[in-house]
């Protein structure tokens, strides 16, 4: 795993948002890209299921944003996650994504967002693993926590993403 130390602003924002929680993760840039579970897992070294997707919807009628962390591999069911959310969603585009996260697509954490995120949901299948990797606010900057700590981070709910398929 190939790493450079200078993190960018948003990178280091990533790094102040998980020090003032009080954990102990280090953001790291890596010089492969991380765009993707697949090339990050390839990156880092780890299971692409330990990978930690943060993908952004909106709800529909309400335009409210919708975080979900989903495990790498794993396809989000828009139905399951309507019937938590109460309304249908559909994917944010790049400028909505970047007013709410303050990070572009790619690249965005689990925490640490511009705006509070109301509906976080969280893979239950991330738990299976002690530790996970997550965007750190660029396509190349990622960190590893406990999967555990993804809870804390966010309060958000542990749903199966996929139930139904």
């Amino acid at each position: 795993m190939n790493q450079t130390q200078t993190l960018t602003k948003s990178a280091q924002s990533v790094q102040d948002a998980l020090a003032s929680q009080g954990l102990e993760c280090k953001v790291v840039v890596l010089s492969e890209s991380t765009r993707t579970a697949k090339e990050a897992a390839m990156t880092i070294g780890c299971d692409v299921a330990q990978i930690v997707k943060s993908l952004i919807f909106k709800t529909k009628s309400t335009n409210k944003p919708v975080l979900i962390l989903a495990s790498g591999p794993n396809r989000v069911n828009e139905k399951v996650i309507e019937s938590h959310v109460g309304e249908k969603i559909t994917k944010a585009d790049a400028d909505f994504t970047r007013e709410v996260t303050d990070f572009a697509i790619g690249g965005i954490p689990p925490m640490g967002h511009k705006k509070i995120i109301d509906h976080i949901f969280i893979d239950e299948d991330l738990l299976k693993f002690d530790s996970v990797w997550a965007a750190a606010g660029t396509p190349n900057a990622v960190f590893n926590l406990q999967s555990k700590d993804l809870l804390a981070l966010t309060a958000g709910k542990v749903i199966s993403i996929m139930s139904g398929e």
